[in-house]
């Protein structure tokens, strides 16, 4: 393990010039990828499909998911600074529990990065549908969705992949530094619907608290309660790991990393939990339970069209930082996985011209944008968080084993209480996990099942 460890994490250099990773980014680069993945879609849209579930309670679902994906964030920390190596959980997984079980994390990953773009990228063009309507240039509706919402494709989300995939190939340090600019937008506005909407605030709003109930059960049709909201907007905390795909193009990894995880994770849980809060205030969780843009919808029924509108076009703009955030890092885990041997090698192929991965972007672009123009954005949204919940769990398992085979000496960064937060950590995510829709995680296991008989065959062709 150790041998694999010098080789791959602390010995960079030695690889072909064609399989390296440009260092490029400085903490603050690190932060605003953290936050620009952080905050997105689970605020400006899942906030709507959170209170469905839970009712008032939805901002209890963000408190219980902030605590988890907290804990996950120290246990990220700490391993990215012991393993300074691009690849995130899958890197990690294969230097504390070997191979099979990396293959397994990394095509969780696959499957997480993927559909969080594209549950992004649909959210995105609620929004832009939105706002066109409201300046007077609407879209038909067979090209805002997808034919299991109606339509026939999502133009918009398919379009908005597209333009951020290429954006993302021009150079990593040009669009990190697109991508804080934009970041400062989407703060700015979410800050603007705090200041608009709370003097509206109506605590009788939160009454009854708690409808369906605190544990994820079946109601109505679908998984509710507390528990089963907090496990589909645990997508939107989980922006934060993709900071870790860019170690190896961090400049300074030992220092930036956790300043970039652990600071991204403290800004984004404050204003998640306050923006929650006001917004049930607000309006009740009825009005905009089923909106494509809650945020614009509680605005206008306060009479603050004008404001909804500035909100609008602030998603329109700031959304797509999230998209690129996690095509970075699925690009990244691909490139890593592929560099490994165990995807087609021709994928770990970087521009001599820009330093980016462009094979992988191009690939992973073309995926996420098919799947965004043809499926609803909850049933993408609970699939995403499978793969992530056991990336989370593997991460806490990873720093407990290398707290126990590795020295801890020399890390910049050590998790306080780390067996009561890897624990933590572990058990939240099956707790997250469980309470995910029974077809959910069917799927998921069959995905892992795929992924396992994929491996299998690529490992004999390889000794053939």
């Amino acid at each position: 393990m150790t041998g694999w460890l010098h080789r791959k994490a602390l010995n960079l250099d030695a690889l072909p010039a064609a399989q390296r990773l440009k260092p490029s980014l400085d903490w603050w680069h690190l932060v605003a990828l953290g936050v620009g993945g952080i905050v997105g879609t689970g605020i400006y849209t899942l906030v709507g499909v959170g209170a469905n579930l839970a009712g008032p309670a939805v901002t209890l679902s963000f408190v219980v998911a902030g605590a988890i994906c907290a804990c996950a964030a120290l246990a990220y920390a700490e391993v990215s600074t012991a393993i300074p190596a691009s690849g995130s959980a899958y890197t990690y997984s294969y230097v504390a529990l070997g191979e099979v079980i990396a293959w397994v994390v990394g095509w969780s990953l696959i499957l997480e990065y993927s559909l969080v773009v594209s549950t992004v990228a649909v959210g995105w063009s609620g929004y832009a549908g939105g706002f066109l309507a409201a300046m007077g240039w609407p879209m038909p509706h067979a090209l805002l969705a997808g034919p299991l919402d109606g339509g026939v494709v999502n133009l918009p989300a398919i379009v908005i992949v597209a333009v951020v995939a290429g954006v993302m190939m021009v150079g990593t340090r040009e669009s990190a530094t697109l991508n804080a600019v934009l970041v400062l937008v989407k703060i700015a506005a979410l800050l603007l619907f705090l200041a608009v909407a709370l003097p509206h605030f109506n605590l009788a709003h939160y009454h009854p608290f708690m409808p369906n109930g605190f544990s994820a059960h079946d109601a109505g049709g679908a998984t509710r309660g507390v528990m089963a909201a907090a496990a589909i907007i645990f997508f939107a905390f989980y922006g934060f790991d993709a900071i870790s795909t860019a170690a190896e193009e961090t400049r300074n990894p030992g220092r930036d990393l956790p300043i970039g995880i652990i600071g991204s994770m403290a800004v984004c849980t404050i204003l998640y939990v306050a923006v929650a809060a006001v917004a049930v205030g607000a309006m009740p969780v009825a009005g905009f339970a089923h909106s494509a843009e809650p945020l614009a919808a509680i605005l206008r029924s306060i009479g603050s069209g004008g404001t909804a509108v500035v909100i609008g076009a602030a998603a329109i703009i700031a959304l797509p930082t999230v998209i690129l955030a996690f095509l970075f890092g699925q690009s990244r885990i691909f490139f890593v996985m592929a560099r490994d041997g165990l995807l087609p090698g021709w994928l770990a192929a970087v521009s001599p011209r820009t330093g980016t991965p462009i094979r992988i972007t191009l690939l992973t672009a073309v995926l996420v944008g098919v799947l965004a123009g043809l499926v609803p954005l909850a049933q993408i949204a609970a699939l995403a968080n499978a793969g992530t919940l056991l990336a989370f769990a593997s991460v806490a398992v990873c720093m407990l084993v290398l707290r126990r085979r590795l020295p801890v000496a020399g890390r910049l960064f050590l998790t306080p209480w780390p067996w009561a937060v890897g624990s933590v950590t572990v058990l939240g995510c099956l707790y997250l996990f469980f309470s995910l829709p029974g077809i959910t995680r069917t799927f998921f296991l069959v995905w892992n099942v795929a992924g396992l008989l994929y491996y299998g065959l690529w490992k004999i062709r390889q000794k053939g």
